[in-house]
């Protein structure tokens, strides 16, 4: 197997959207439609990939609520995560980029963050704007925050509805969509919330509400999600205890008003961005590649999972731990891809791989489907809707069943030549991107501009592997 290593992209240009040193926004992106083709030679060599951006998002907000100084290796500088670290200046905290790519945070210390000037801008990522809406509630201060068009549609009631028992008051347009207008309150109640659906970002955002709160703060959910914020809460010093509920579900209780003290933080590569260079290895015949320091918290590794039962020839080696988070690389050949049936219980440890599962599902054989996954009809687009399209519109034939999503395989042969509507969504984008290199008619992309927020330097890292994309 040839190797070449290429490290994830450090630059600060990112869909199209320039950064000072800082990594501060000074001009917006243009649209970059795409065409693609079947990749040229099989895709070969060692690559990383971008840190995890949901550790990314936690390390900066964690780290400016903290004393002293953390420093951040392996941060993703993709436009979402940059976008917290402008929200959390504007909050007070002092945020540095050194010439060696580490991120230095200062922090202001819990409960004295400072009331930001302006409107708080989180671009086009859900998962800042409602981790942040915890902290925001929980300070006493008026803040106001938007998104990006495709933010600006997704629904917060389903975080400003248990966050109003802290105290804080929100005001947002109809359906409790952005911009909002959130007034904290300096002396927040505890909060004891069940989420009625499995989300890590309902979760995140009460116990971050929890912990400016005296007493204890609890949350139970129905099943186990992405675990990260309770990782990085006890990496910080907090007292977090987790314990299983007979139905299968986890009861997480937090101690209100600790001290939390600046620890640094190693960022593992991302096992979301990891999904999309591994399908790419399994589907184009020949190839074989090794995805290096990628996360492997059991809470995120379901498509993995997922691959393996589908006859994915997928290996784990050079287990560690690093900063809390086992970690791992990825070796992954070509394989031949069988149907599979994906419990619904599975969803929330795959939730954002499942446009590009679908991908591959279409290109197997057999049917497959996907049960219980109507959370994607509420993220950066309704997922599911153009899950389906961005498959129908290349002639691989689905069918939604209530909440589930049904893929008849191709056997290998997925006839592409369509045009494919991202709607604002990196990750339909990305999944759009993979199919192309195996359709036998190439695929068009209607915009890709947008796939820096999540995998800055996605293009350059694939074509280092062979993949031959014009971007």
């Amino acid at each position: 197997m040839q190797k070449r290593q290429i490290p994830a992209s450090g630059g600060l240009t990112y869909g199209g959207t320039s950064r000072n040193e800082m990594g501060m926004t000074q001009a917006p992106s243009s649209s970059r439609p795409l065409r693609v083709t079947r990749a040229p030679a099989p895709l070969a060599g060692t690559v990383a990939v971008p840190g995890d951006k949901s550790i990314s998002h936690r390390a900066l907000m964690f780290s400016a609520l903290a004393e002293g100084e953390t420093r951040i290796i392996g941060l993703l500088e993709g436009e979402d995560v940059l976008r917290t670290a402008d929200a959390m200046r504007a909050l007070g905290a002092h945020i540095t980029r050194d010439e060696n790519g580490r991120w230095h945070v200062r922090g202001r210390g819990l409960g004295a963050l400072t009331e930001p000037s302006d409107v708080l801008d989180m671009g086009n990522s859900g998962t800042a704007a409602r981790l942040l809406s915890g902290i925001l509630a929980s300070h006493g201060m008026m803040s106001v925050m938007t998104g990006d068009a495709s933010l600006r549609r997704r629904p917060m009631k389903r975080v400003t509805d248990p966050l109003a028992g802290t105290g804080a008051t929100f005001l947002a347009r109809e359906g409790g969509r952005l911009p909002l207008a959130i007034q904290g309150n300096a002396t927040p109640a505890p909060l004891d919330y069940r989420l009625p659906v499995a989300s890590a970002q309902v979760k995140s955002a009460v116990l971050l509400a929890g912990l400016n709160a005296a007493g204890e703060t609890r949350v139970e959910e129905p099943v186990p999600t992405r675990d990260h914020t309770e990782n990085m809460l006890r990496h910080f010093g907090a007292q977090v205890a987790v314990e299983e509920t007979p139905e299968g579900g986890r009861i997480i209780r937090l101690q209100g008003k600790p001290h939390l003290i600046a620890r640094d933080v190693t960022v593992p590569g991302d096992p979301s961005s990891a999904a999309f260079v591994l399908v790419a290895a399994l589907l184009v015949a020949g190839s074989d590649v090794v995805i290096s320091n990628v996360g492997l918290n059991p809470l995120r590794t379901g498509l993995f999972t997922t691959l393996r039962e589908m006859g994915a020839r997928l290996d784990i080696t050079n287990e560690r731990t690093e900063g809390g988070e086992p970690v791992g690389d990825l070796h992954v050949q070509a394989s031949s891809l069988q149907a599979v049936d994906v419990p619904a219980e599975r969803a929330p440890s795959m939730i954002d791989e499942y446009p590009i599962l679908a991908v591959a599902a279409g290109f197997a054989t057999g049917i497959s489907r996907f049960r219980g996954v109507e959370e994607l009809r509420v993220k950066e687009s309704d997922r599911l809707a153009s899950t389906v399209a961005l498959l129908e519109k290349n002639g691989v034939r689905t069918k939604v069943d209530g909440d589930d999503l049904i893929i008849y395989g191709t056997q290998g042969a997925i006839p592409g030549g369509g045009t494919v509507e991202t709607h604002m969504d990196h990750r339909l984008a990305m999944s759009a991107s993979i199919l192309g290199l195996v359709a036998e008619n190439p695929v068009e992309i209607d915009d890709t501009a947008f796939i820096d927020t999540s995998f800055p330097g996605y293009f350059p890292l694939l074509n280092s592997l062979g993949a031959g994309f014009a971007a």
